[in-house]
């Protein structure tokens, strides 16, 4: 989709404009790649005690592990409006819905075999005992992760995502308001009491918080509005907001900011990727904005780009799925309680090997997309 040419852009806009393709920006590259890189980083180190906590997933305050997963879905919105618009334009708004809706089931199956589900029986009779209870049973945790969630989210958009700022914002504002609703009512004692994960079965009503703000981004670029310091600033203000959500913890305390381990007991307001609630949305989302405009600078304004990061940002699928193979395959070398340099070595170990196969299928023209 080309950029609008109402408008003679000047300055970084007008560099913007130059170098932009009429498919995808390389800033989306990088910052996907990036994305990926750090996830790479935070799966790999999961469970090893070694890692700095600043790495590690917690269920009680917001790390830099977990503003990993904000940033795939600002992403996935970004890209999800350049592509539905697109395809309106060439095929009609019916056929660009129904292919939307198609990938987005593809994507729910592939993410129920990479993610598993729950439960599982050593026996026949085991299975026979559970009966139709084992397929509840297996719908609770272990699917609802980030393939199903993009997968869910973007079922729930594709009624804005081609709309303007006013209803995306709507709609962003509204889900959020459901999914509070939702916790408030029982959901969150019910996601604690399953070790639930990224929001569990409802996760995908905050989870589009980040797919709307990456539409909405993609929707201001049309008009050559949004600079990358100006999404930077609306990043950091967006961070605020979800700070000062998080203070509204134990009735109102000066809770602690992102990345900083809590000093008060974890309810309805912290910021926790288990829940995916208002705060931790917030404020991902907005560090989110922040890499995307730091990205941007560098790719579309100075042509600074790393290969690495393209390498994986056009293949963040193919990434996702591999990942999790090499890391079963580099995981028996690495004990959980191996010191830090080794778990570093056994990370450069994979990262190489998984690096390897991407660029392999990269030079091959071989990319996963659906």
């Amino acid at each position: 989709m080309k950029e609008s040419s109402a408008a003679q852009p000047t300055g970084e806009g007008d560099a913007i404009a130059r170098r932009s393709t009429s498919s995808r920006l390389s800033s989306l590259d990088q910052f996907r790649g990036l994305t990926v890189a750090a996830m790479f980083v935070v799966n790999f180190g999961a469970g090893h005690p070694s890692v700095p906590a600043l790495l590690r997933h917690h269920r009680t305050w917001f790390s830099l592990a977990d503003a990993v997963m904000p940033m795939f879905f600002l992403a996935v919105g970004y890209a999800l409006r350049l592509a539905y618009v697109r395809h309106v334009e060439k095929e009609g708004a019916a056929k660009a819905r129904w292919l939307a809706v198609r990938r987005a089931l593809a994507l729910v199956l592939l993410g129920l075999v990479v993610h598993g589900l729950d439960g599982e029986f050593a026996t026949w009779q085991a299975l026979q005992d559970e009966g139709l209870a084992a397929v509840g049973k297996a719908f609770v945790r272990s699917p609802f992760q980030a393939l199903v969630h993009i997968a869910l989210a973007t079922l729930w958009v594709l009624q804005v995502v081609a709309k303007s700022l006013r209803a995306q914002a709507w709609w962003l504002v509204g889900s959020l308001a459901l999914h509070t609703a939702c916790l408030i009512a029982g959901y969150q004692s019910w996601l604690v009491a399953n070790s639930c994960i990224d929001g569990g079965p409802l996760g995908f009503l905050g989870w589009t918080v980040p797919v709307l703000a990456g539409s909405m981004l993609r929707t201001r670029d049309e008009r050559g509005a949004m600079t990358a310091p100006a999404i930077a600033g609306l990043g950091l203000l967006t961070m605020g907001a979800g700070y000062v959500c998080s203070c509204l913890s134990q009735g109102g305390v000066l809770a602690a900011p992102p990345f900083v381990a809590p000093w008060h007991e974890r309810d309805l307001w912290t910021m926790s990727q288990q829940t995916a609630g208002a705060s931790y949305q917030l404020a991902g989302v907005g560090f989110a904005m922040v890499v995307f405009a730091s990205c941007r600078w560098a790719a579309d304004v100075r042509s600074a780009r790393a290969a690495v990061f393209t390498t994986f940002g056009k293949n963040a699928l193919a990434a996702y799925v591999l990942h999790g193979l090499v890391e079963d395959f580099v995981d028996p070398f690495v004990p959980k309680d191996a010191p830090l340099w080794w778990v570093g070595v056994g990370f450069a170990v994979f990262f190489a090997v998984t690096w390897a196969m991407l660029r392999g299928l990269e030079k091959q023209g071989l990319f996963v997309r659906l």
